[in-house]
């Protein structure tokens, strides 16, 4: 009995030792742990990627740096498929999803966002003998290559396109090349980017699609609510100062903060 009494009380404070902390806020969360948890692909350039040098970077990436040193903690960045960022957002895995992220209706029914920290143009692009496909009408019935659970997969699927996926964009201009998949709707300016590094890609784009909102996610609730008004009160510091401009323009080579 007295062994048995011995492992009860071990696993009890072993239990004890190990609960996790719960805080106030998540902004006393991240302050306290003195580190702040962001996602990003790493896999999308310019937006987030890894340089020559094996460096993580890009316009996401960099902007997620300034907001950690304005919170005064350091910026821990999970790099990952960006399917799994949102639900990782929901448990709590990251403290920020920082990748490009539209601010769309129906993300709006589960996330609160910050204020709009860059303006998205987007291309709708084909293989360069494709006649079929010249607007989002157009895909209906047809194959999209695009990551899946995007903003961009959403809007295609809802024309009737199915997705057949794609990690990178280098891998949806080779399923588009291949013939794996019609078409594909992605970041004007990853497009440009690729095109500039790729100039005789057989691919060629049909339509071009008005600038959308680029911000933030938070889960709703009181947890979140000081931790995105100091996000948004950053947000609106580099604006006024000019850093994100010149960010936009050095990974862009325009500046993306204004439509």
């Amino acid at each position: 009995m007295k062994k048995l009494l011995v492992l009860i009380m071990a696993l009890f404070m072993l239990c004890a030792c190990t609960k996790t902390k719960e805080y106030g806020s998540h902004l006393e969360k991240v302050q306290e742990e003195g580190k702040l948890v962001i996602a990003s692909e790493g896999m999308w350039e310019p937006w987030t990627y890894v340089d020559e040098d094996g460096n993580l970077t890009g316009y996401d990436v960099e902007v997620g740096k300034i907001i950690a040193e304005k919170l005064g903690v350091e910026a821990e960045f999970v790099t990952g498929d960006f399917t799994g960022f949102l639900s990782g957002l929901d448990n709590g895995q990251y403290d920020l999803v920082i990748n490009g992220i539209d601010v769309t209706e129906e993300r709006k029914e589960k996330y609160d966002f910050s204020i709009t920290y860059a303006y998205a143009s987007s291309y709708l692009i084909v293989k360069n003998d494709n006649e079929d496909i010249k607007s989002l009408e157009d895909l209906n019935g047809k194959k999209i290559s695009n990551s899946l659970g995007s903003s961009y997969a959403t809007l295609a699927e809802s024309y009737g396109a199915t997705n057949v996926g794609g990690d990178t964009f280098a891998d949806t201009i080779n399923n588009i090349v291949n013939g794996y998949a019609d078409a594909s709707i992605n970041s004007a300016d990853t497009y440009g980017l690729y095109i500039k590094e790729h100039p005789d890609a057989p691919v060629k784009v049909v339509m071009t699609i008005d600038p959308l909102d680029v911000a933030i996610p938070f889960v709703k609730g009181e947890y979140n609510d000081t931790f995105k008004k100091e996000i948004n009160k950053i947000i609106n510091e580099t604006r006024s100062n000019g850093e994100l401009a010149d960010l936009s323009v050095k990974f862009f080579g325009t500046d993306i903060t204004v439509k």
